[in-house]
C-alpha cells in the first residue's frame, strides 16, 4: 500500500512537471564576458551594501574583543577596508593608479559617519561596474603592467579578486550584525 502512494506521488510530480519544463524552454540571452563579471558584482553588491546599511550607526564602531578576536577591525573598519579594496581592484582593471589610501586598504580617514562609509562603499561597486564594463575576451587575461602582486597580474583575476574578497569581509560584517542581534537583511 505504501509504495503505491510513493508510485502515485512520483507519477504526479512527473506529469505536472512537463508545464513547467515546456515554460523554462525559452534559452537565455547569450551575455558578454562583462555582463557575465558584473552579474557578480551585482550580486555581492546587493549583499554588503544590505549588510552595512542594517548596522545601527552607533554600531559601526563595535568590533569584538573577547576571546581571538582581540586587535579586529570595527564594523566601520571592515566596510572601509572591503571599499578601498574595491576602488583599488577597479583602478588597476582600468589601467588607473590606485591612491594611498586604497593601497593602505583603509580608506580616507575623513569617511567617519555611516553616511559617509555608505556612501564611499556604494562609489567602490559603481567603480567596479565600470571595469567590468572595460573587461573583455581580447583582455580579460593579458598581464598589466602595473598589477598589484605576481598572483593577481590579469583583469580577470582582480575581478575575482573584488568579489572573493568582498565575500570574505560581508561573512565578518554578517557576523557582527548577529553579535549585536542584528538578522541579515539577505537571512529576514
Amino acid at each position: 500500500m505504501k509504495s503505491s502512494y510513493w508510485l502515485l506521488a512520483l507519477s504526479f510530480l512527473f506529469i505536472s512537471s512537463g508545464p513547467a519544463r515546456a515554460q523554462n524552454n525559452t534559452p537565455m540571452p547569450i551575455r558578454t564576458l562583462s555582463q557575465a563579471l558584473d552579474s557578480w558584482i551585482t550580486i555581492t553588491e546587493n549583499e554588503v551594501v544590505g549588510a552595512a546599511d542594517a548596522m545601527p550607526e552607533g554600531k559601526y564602531s563595535f568590533g569584538p574583543t573577547a576571546g581571538e578576536f582581540t586587535g579586529v577591525r570595527t564594523f566601520a573598519q571592515q566596510v572601509k577596508h572591503l571599499a578601498a579594496n574595491n576602488y583599488r581592484m577597479a583602478a588597476y582593471i582600468l589601467g588607473r593608479t590606485a591612491t594611498p589610501d586604497q593601497k593602505s586598504e583603509t580608506g580616507p580617514g575623513t569617511v567617519q559617519s555611516k553616511a559617509q562609509i555608505m556612501d564611499y562603499l556604494k562609489g567602490s561597486f559603481a567603480v567596479l561596474h565600470q571595469a567590468m564594463g572595460a573587461i573583455n575576451e581580447g583582455n580579460m587575461l593579458k598581464p598589466l603592467a602595473a598589477a598589484p602582486s605576481p598572483s593577481q597580474k590579469t583583469r580577470l583575476q582582480l575581478a575575482e579578486d573584488a568579489v572573493a574578497h568582498s565575500f570574505n569581509h560581508y561573512g565578518q560584517m554578517v557576523e557582527y550584525l548577529r553579535m549585536n542581534g542584528i538578522v541579515p537583511p539577505a537571512s529576514r
